[in-house]
């Protein structure tokens, strides 16, 4: 049973640039993908950017040019880099560990998330 314990968010302003942070404990190599989540008040979680093992991105077109996501197997940790922070960015975010076959399914268990707060 993979672990996933998200951290990095925070109180910023429209425009500044967060990076969150998502460690692993146990194995993620039974995922072919992991991917990041939202979840603003009062909306369903939805899906932002995801990273399979060949190294293939891919965003919501509301987060492309804007967001990157990557990992570093080494340290079984997945990140989030986000510049150019908006109100409407602010949510919890998760991570995820899944399958990756033309859309993402979620596989592992959700963390308590990290909380991004993006004021106008």
């Amino acid at each position: 049973q993979v672990q996933l314990a998200e951290s990095g968010g925070g109180l910023v302003q429209a425009g500044d640039s967060l990076r969150l942070s998502c460690a692993a404990v146990g194995s993620t190599h039974i995922f072919n993908a992991m991917a990041w989540y939202r979840q603003a008040p009062g909306k369903e979680r939805e899906l932002v950017a995801t990273i399979t093992t060949a190294g293939g991105t891919y965003y919501a077109d509301s987060v492309k040019g804007r967001f990157t996501i990557s990992r570093d197997n080494a340290k079984n940790t997945l990140y989030l880099q986000m510049v150019s922070l908006k109100p409407e960015d602010s949510g919890a975010y998760y991570c995820s560990g899944g399958w990756y076959n033309y859309k993402y399914f979620p596989q592992s268990n959700w963390g308590q998330g990290t909380q991004v707060t993006v004021s106008s």
